[in-house]
């Protein structure tokens, strides 16, 4: 592991250049393999595990969901709060920062990135809900290809532009992370469903996110710093993959299907959001509907 370690480095120094010190032996940034091989185990489960729940009951996990997006809620607000406090202790410029003229700001960015970096592996139990529950018509290719990229990129981050214009896109998902996360674990107790009216506009959040983020990056082409323009590229790049795929999830979910939307609603189910269900209801449904075959 140790050679295979070395030379996957070493072609990284040679195709992307030295790394940025500062994360110099921080946990989980030093090689590439563990990160490839969580992201592999994650696509294994993805396709293996409804399989294995194919003929098993779906578990409840309504316990564990309460106390996992209250969880994830409070770290999202956490990095939110520090990345704001960061880039205006270090006078971060808008259209375009450079990763080494904040001062002492840039390690707390630094510092707060890696959480981020670090949340995306913790979000791909998210999927793994899913699957558990056997909402797995909620497994889809958006859903996915985000959380299987999202690990692997902010890796690459971390190593090469650590702090800087990196900073922008993980402040506003962290932001639509606490609404979105908040609303998971709300919905999860029954007595708080009716009061949550937010759900539509996480995904349109998500979207208003990706545009921003797309044009605050092409400031830095347009006006750029010291920032490698390689990586501002590929974030326009990838900020317009997930506007298609989300706003086609936003077309199916909100317009082709409003009508069968309000009418599960009326029947005591939830309708999706970003790809996620609240089943409880179905769930519970299910297990009537089993008691009264028994009866």
């Amino acid at each position: 592991m140790g050679s295979l370690d070395k030379t996957i480095n070493s072609y990284l120094d040679i195709w992307l250049g030295p790394r940025d010190p500062r994360v110099e032996g921080w946990l989980l940034l030093e090689n590439y393999t563990p990160t490839f091989i969580f992201s592999v185990l994650y696509l294994l489960i993805v396709w293996l595990g409804p399989k294995y729940m194919q003929n098993r009951q779906p578990f409840s996990c309504r316990g564990i969901l309460v106390v996992y997006n209250l969880g994830l809620t409070l770290l999202s607000f956490y990095m939110f709060y520090e990345l704001v406090t960061g880039v205006w202790e270090g006078g971060y410029n808008f259209f375009c920062q450079d990763t080494h003229s904040g001062g002492g700001a840039d390690m707390k960015i630094v510092r707060v990135l890696w959480w981020y970096y670090f949340s995306k592996l913790i979000e791909f139990m998210d999927t793994f809900f899913f699957i558990l529950r056997k909402n797995n018509h909620q497994v889809t290719v958006l859903h996915v290809y985000h959380h299987a990229t999202m690990l692997n990129i902010w890796w690459f981050v971390m190593n090469w532009v650590p702090c800087g214009h990196s900073y922008f896109g993980a402040t506003l998902n962290s932001f639509i992370h606490v609404l979105m996360y908040s609303y998971y674990g709300l919905s999860a107790v029954p007595a708080m469903r009716p009061y949550l009216w937010w759900k539509k506009y996480i995904t349109q959040g998500q979207l208003t996110q990706f545009v921003l983020t797309i044009f605050q990056t092409s400031c830095g082409v347009v006006w750029p710093c010291a920032f490698p323009m390689g990586w501002l590229y590929f974030q326009i790049g990838y900020m317009i993959s997930l506007i298609i795929l989300f706003t086609n999830f936003y077309i199916q979910t909100y317009n082709k299907k409003a009508s069968a939307r309000r009418k599960e609603y009326q029947n005591g189910s939830t309708a999706t959001v970003n790809g996620y269900t609240n089943s409880f209801s179905s769930l519970e449904n299910n297990v009537k509907q089993r008691k009264q075959r028994k009866d």
